[in-house]
This record gives C-alpha cells, sequence and structure tokens, in this order.
C-alpha cells in the first residue's frame, strides 16, 4: 500500500522533505504542486491543463493546487493508497483555518474519496525558524499512532506541531477538539487599499482546543470531517 505525501508550500519546501525522513522506509509517493499554494484552500483546477513534471518514478510536480494533486495522484498515479500525508506545513493550521488551509485541503480530497489523510503543520512564533529535523523526529512518532487508529469514513487527522525552544523536551501529544474562534481580521489602511495586519499568535482561543494546546507548546491532534 502506497503513502501520498503532498503539501502547500510547493515541492521543494523543506517541510516535506521532513515529512519524508519522518516516513522513511514505507512506499512513498510524492505528489506536490510545483508552485507555492499556500491559503488556497479547498480550490480545485477545472478550466485550464494542469501540468504534471515527472522528476522520477516517485516524484510529481503538479501545477496545481493541493487539492489538484491528490485527485490526480488517486485518479492517474497510483490505485492503492493507503493514506494520504501532507505538510509539514510552515505554520500553524488550527481551528477555523482549516477553511483555508490548502495543506488540510489536501487530505480533506482524501477523505471525499473514502482514503485516510493526516495533515501535520509546524506553528511558528514569529519569523524564527523551524528546526525540521526536530519536526520530522516529532511527526514519525505521531504518525506511528495515527497510522494505526481506524477513522470513521469522511474523517481526517489534522496535527499541528508547537514551537519549541531549543533544549526543551519533547511535547506531549494532546488529542482536542478544533477551536471555532475566528482568527484576527485587522487591516492597515492606505487610501482605499487595505493590508492585513492580524497577528495569528494574538488569536482567541477557546481553554482546552487545538489552538491552547498548540500555544501552550503541546502537539495538537484534532479528527475533523468532510
Amino acid at each position: 500500500m502506497t503513502l501520498i505525501l503532498t503539501n502547500d508550500d510547493g515541492i521543494d519546501a523543506p517541510g516535506i522533505k521532513s515529512l519524508l525522513k519522518a516516513v522513511n522506509g514505507q512506499d512513498i509517493i510524492i505528489a506536490a504542486p510545483k508552485h507555492h499554494q499556500s491559503g488556497c484552500g479547498h480550490q480545485v483546477t477545472t478550466t485550464r491543463p494542469i501540468h504534471l513534471q515527472r522528476r522520477s518514478e516517485r516524484e510529481y510536480a503538479i501545477a496545481g493546487t493541493p487539492a489538484d494533486c491528490i485527485r490526480i495522484a488517486l485518479s492517474q498515479i497510483s490505485q492503492n493508497v493507503k493514506c494520504v500525508l501532507s505538510g509539514i506545513n510552515a505554520g500553524g493550521n488550527l481551528g477555523v483555518d482549516a477553511y483555508i488551509s490548502g495543506t488540510v485541503a489536501a487530505v480533506r480530497e482524501a477523505a471525499m474519496h473514502g482514503i485516510p489523510g493526516i495533515a501535520v503543520s509546524h506553528y511558528r512564533k514569529g519569523k524564527l525558524n523551524v528546526d525540521w529535523d526536530v519536526a520530522a523526529r516529532w511527526t514519525e512518532g505521531v504518525l506511528a499512532d495515527l497510522l494505526q487508529r481506524p477513522l470513521e469514513p469522511g474523517s481526517f487527522w489534522n496535527v499541528n506541531l508547537p514551537h519549541l525552544v531549543p533544549g526543551e523536551p519533547d511535547p506531549e501529544v494532546v488529542f482536542c477538539q478544533p477551536c471555532t474562534k475566528p482568527l484576527p481580521i485587522n487591516y492597515r489602511v492606505d487610501g482605499d487599499d487595505f493590508y492585513y495586519a492580524g497577528e495569528y499568535s494574538k488569536r482567541d482561543r477557546t481553554p482546552g482546543s487545538d489552538v491552547d494546546v498548540c500555544f501552550s507548546g503541546k502537539i495538537a491532534v484534532t479528527q475533523l470531517k468532510v
């Protein structure tokens, strides 16, 4: 059985290389966007051609969205898929972010076709760098657990890694509910131009929700449904 790896940061992003490291040794196909697609949500391409670049027997760069990549992977590349893994996204995909995120949309698309999926994202404090080797190690442990857990049809996992200080102990994994609080919608106005100025780290959060868990330094795992 094959694992499909994808993301929304683009096929050459460090996060997908970290995800590949986390599942090393398994039967893998990478089918990921050729270009950065962050924040595209569940957009799909239906009015123009989607170019596929075959880089190797196991790696395909697709000029489309994450959902496009999964549609093509499931229908044109492999018909024996065990699970779709998406990430590791450079930035959190918590709570209501699931509606905006291309990372999450990829596994939602898989769930629509009856294929289990796990989206993995890494919350970033400000513009601090992510230690992708550490992210791979944390992800390896989480995936080993989640890949053994049964999922109801139409369900998928959303995982968010915290941003810890180097040297801190590995974070606890917490299964929780997604936060339903809205994202900040602050704008800086310059004439007729509006510049988004919301601060992700200052978003409202329900105690015990995925936002609260991840911001508190733990790995937040939520089960979502189509």
